[in-house]
């Protein structure tokens, strides 16, 4: 499969330093084999790749790069986003996009942390039912040892007989 330059210069921006995230975690997120990223890594450290950042696809950047590019517009007049947009590469209709697409992101992120706490509150549940019901039986066992030994010492051990 071919990749344009601007998701090769995305990815490889994310796996070699100052971000260094993990080859492993960027292929799956991504979609790309982790031979044909160590070898990007590679061809990138000899100098044999060679692509200009600015080519990056507006939608080949991580959030992280949306969000911060989102924030810098807020702060922009209508006259100087123009000029602001041109020199990213970027269009209008981006940056409604991208926002809401973060906002698809953490409204999806708040409703996985939901159900990770309702499945952990039913687990802690289930727990302490096997706690109390555990602490239960070995209370019935202590009383029942206690009794054992208590009518042993009235009528002596049998196997003293």
């Amino acid at each position: 499969m071919h990749y344009s330059s601007g998701m090769k210069a995305a990815i490889l921006k994310r796996i070699l330093p100052p971000n260094d995230e993990s080859v492993a975690v960027v292929s799956r997120e991504c979609g790309v084999s982790t031979n044909t990223l160590y070898n990007w890594k590679k061809q990138a450290a000899e100098g044999r790749l060679d692509f200009d950042n600015s080519a990056i696809r507006p939608n080949d950047r991580n959030p992280g790069e949306k969000l911060t590019l989102l924030l810098e517009s807020k702060n922009l007049s209508q006259e100087d986003r123009g000029e602001w947009l041109r020199s990213r590469g970027l269009h209008s209709e981006h940056l409604p996009q991208w926002e809401q697409e973060l906002r698809d992101l953490v409204t999806n992120k708040e409703k996985q942390q939901r159900q990770e706490i309702n499945e952990l509150k039913r687990q802690k549940k289930e727990l302490q039912r096997e706690l109390d019901r555990k602490e239960k039986a070995l209370a019935e066992m202590a009383a029942l040892l206690t009794l054992k030994k208590k009518a042993d010492a009235i009528w002596g051990d049998e196997e003293d007989d």
